[in-house]
């Protein structure tokens, strides 16, 4: 059995960097996987084209002008009016990507989407973990607020304590020498 290359070329890290999140899911652009195949946009568009039916809504979206403006704005990529993109992009989720690799049969193709579901993999390992320290966190927090409490009424009742000290009450005089009860 023939082993599959390895990407080792692209860190997983880079990948990771690439994945976006757009209405909710986590998908990487067209522009980004064709670089990451080694192809031109076009090239993996029409492949993708060729096949639409193995991309539902779930696995590719289509974004909208307004996503690809904000997108654009914040990637600052190159202007329409310069020879840069003229339409939005598409946007694969992680299913979409595994996908991909059954309309892009290279070796590089397998040995990047190999890469990118490492990525993907890492990614809900990071955010799995980071929902099990803000759990321990919120739990650490309960357990100070109880305590703090437990500790302020401590204080308060020392305060009620110095208060009554520095304030003594009057204390009762005699009088001096003789006096007579009516």
């Amino acid at each position: 059995m023939p082993k599959t290359p390895t990407a080792t070329a692209i860190p997983i890290d880079q990948i990771s960097r690439s994945i976006i999140i757009v209405r909710g899911h986590k998908v990487l652009l067209d522009a980004e996987l064709a670089a990451l195949y080694g192809v031109d946009t076009r090239v993996l568009i029409q492949a993708v084209k060729r096949n639409m039916e193995r991309f539902p809504d779930d696995f590719m979206l289509s974004l909208t002008t307004e996503e690809w403006q904000v997108l654009r704005s914040q990637t600052v990529t190159s202007n329409p009016k310069r020879g840069g993109r003229r339409y939005p992009p598409y946007a694969f989720t992680e299913q979409g990507v595994a996908m991909l690799s059954s309309v892009l049969n290279s070796p590089r193709a397998i040995a990047v989407n190999i890469q990118i579901m490492r990525a993907f993999v890492q990614l809900r390992a990071l955010v799995s973990s980071n929902k099990e320290l803000a759990r321990q966190f919120a739990n650490l927090e309960t357990r100070l607020n109880k305590k703090l409490a437990d500790h302020d009424d401590a204080i308060a009742a020392i305060l009620s304590a110095i208060r009554q000290l520095m304030n003594p009450p009057a204390p009762k005089r005699r009088g001096i020498g003789f006096t007579a009860k009516i």
